[in-house]
């Protein structure tokens, strides 16, 4: 179980390091932009790696589809909802409000898994609507409006990314024999599906707008991706593939809500407000009553 542990640790690590480059480039370019640049380094990664371990193994075609379907769920929607929120309010904020994934997943795997639920970790919610309402607050008092759409991208990401991870166990547990590094690879070409298909509807110029971007950028966002997803996903996958209880692994999370609140006020250079301090108090607690 501590390897367990460790994996989602790593995951969080390398996911917080990725968002501040997520972050930054979403602002510049667009959240759709960035969400289709890391899922196609991520992709052409997980094969390469594949490949190197010996190939792909056989699959059921309804279980590759849901590989699939939970990388368009998890990784596409989700994670256009989470770049979004990066963008809005910054992603120490976002991965606060990702304190909810423990209740998701929890409640999710009750239904899926017949894992339980204490009915006393409900009581946490309380907790994590009082950290929305603080971020809400902040916004009111220095821009004059609540910015609820920040802090409704943040919860439909996270609500999707559970829906991703239940989908993603069951295929696993259906399939033994299929590697983590495949089950990703599946994912992400799930997530490139989704994209170019949502292309089609509203064009974000990706082709385009890879020209216009200067070598250096390349590299940066290309390590972004490289650490925020390929490695996050790598690492989280695992856990979540050997975790006797999904909602334990999630709780994890709140190691990623401290890197990335740490990685975003070093990369400002500026020291954490006074409503992300209280709202780390009122996270903590929430947490206190979840694990």
């Amino acid at each position: 179980m501590e390897k367990v542990y460790i994996y989602a640790l790593a995951a969080n690590l390398s996911f917080a390091v990725g968002v501040q480059f997520f972050t930054h480039y979403a602002r510049r370019v667009s959240s759709m932009w960035v969400n289709c640049f890391k899922a196609v380094v991520a992709a052409a990664l997980f094969l390469l790696t594949v490949l190197v371990q010996g190939g792909f193994h056989q699959i059921d075609p309804v279980f590759a589809g849901l590989f699939l379907l939970s990388g368009m769920v998890g990784l596409g929607l989700a994670d256009v909802c989470l770049i979004k929120s990066f963008s809005l309010m910054g992603p120490g904020r976002t991965m606060l409000i990702f304190g909810f994934q423990p209740l998701v997943i929890g409640l999710l795997s009750y239904f899926a898994f017949g894992q339980a639920v204490e009915a006393r970790k409900l009581a946490a919610v309380f907790f994590f609507i009082a950290c929305l309402f603080i971020f809400s607050l902040e916004s009111f008092r220095k821009h004059g409006h609540w910015n609820l759409r920040a802090s409704l991208f943040a919860l439909g990401g996270v609500a999707l990314d559970g829906v991703g991870v239940i989908i993603t166990r069951f295929a696993f547990n259906a399939n033994p024999g299929i590697g983590t590094t495949e089950g990703n690879f599946y994912r992400a070409a799930g997530a490139l599906l989704l994209f170019a298909a949502m292309s089609r509807v509203r064009p974000f110029h990706f082709l385009e707008k890879l020209r216009t971007l200067g070598r250096g950028s390349l590299i940066w966002i290309t390590i972004g991706s490289f650490a925020g997803t390929y490695l996050s996903l790598m690492f989280y996958l695992s856990a979540v593939r050997y975790a006797g209880a999904l909602a334990a692994v999630s709780g994890i999370a709140i190691t990623g809500t401290l890197f990335a609140s740490a990685f975003e006020c070093a990369y400002e250079r500026k020291p954490p407000s006074a409503y992300l301090l209280i709202a780390f108090v009122f996270f903590f607690a929430g947490m206190t009553f979840l694990f």
